[in-house]
């Protein structure tokens, strides 16, 4: 099963939304991290060898039509590559208003991650690699944060052909998204989900 859609966009654009959309629409089964943290023993190890350069994406991404959000989206140059024929998605949000969500989520995660639970610290140093190859290392300052947010959009605008992408705002609903993707909108609203309390709530294992 090959990905018909790749999210490029990093955390905290909208990518959970999309997710769901994306699986609303029946082009899913749609990987997102969420996906690595509900089955660790299997994933992780695999991610840690896509950072480390020797990925297998038919074993990452076996059952999967589609992916989003991180770790996926650390990797849209080499999956341009292997998945030439791929539509891909770049969720954007404002740089000011990502980098207070980033700070306030992912980021405070990743710094407490040496007081994490055993069980969880296989996964956090994964993630810690996967988003500082993304471009984001540990100690960027809010501007840092920022500029590094637009330098990864920039990137993916740069590299992925402008008749392959799509830069997508959650906030423009159903009809951006179902026209590149070819497919009619749904009647219902565009999901709308993972608020920074619920961020937390699924890192803890509450949804």
């Amino acid at each position: 099963m090959a990905l018909n859609i790749i999210g490029a966009g990093v955390g905290r654009t909208g990518t959970y939304s999309l997710k769901l959309a994306i699986n609303q629409l029946g082009l899913g089964p749609c990987h997102h991290m969420d996906e690595v943290l509900h089955n660790m023993p299997v994933h992780v190890p695999l991610w840690s060898a896509a950072v480390a350069g020797e990925p297998d994406w038919s074993q990452i991404y076996d059952g999967y039509r589609s992916a989003v959000d991180w770790p996926t989206a650390c990797f849209f140059r080499e999956l341009v590559n292997e998945y030439p024929s791929a539509k891909f998605v770049l969720t954007q949000r404002d740089p000011e208003k990502w980098a207070d969500s980033f700070g306030a989520t992912i980021y405070e995660l990743l710094a407490g991650r040496d007081q994490a639970p055993q069980e969880m610290r296989a996964w956090l140093a994964m993630v810690n690699d996967v988003i500082a190859k993304t471009g984001f290392p540990a100690g960027l300052d809010r501007d840092g944060l920022m500029q590094a947010f637009v330098a990864h959009n920039d990137a993916v605008k740069e590299t992925i052909p402008a008749s392959q992408l799509l830069v997508f705002e959650v906030k423009d609903g159903w009809e951006p998204l179902c026209a590149f993707l070819g497919v009619p909108a749904p009647a219902e609203a565009f999901p709308r989900t993972n608020h920074r309390e619920e961020f937390w709530d699924r890192v803890n294992g509450e949804i």
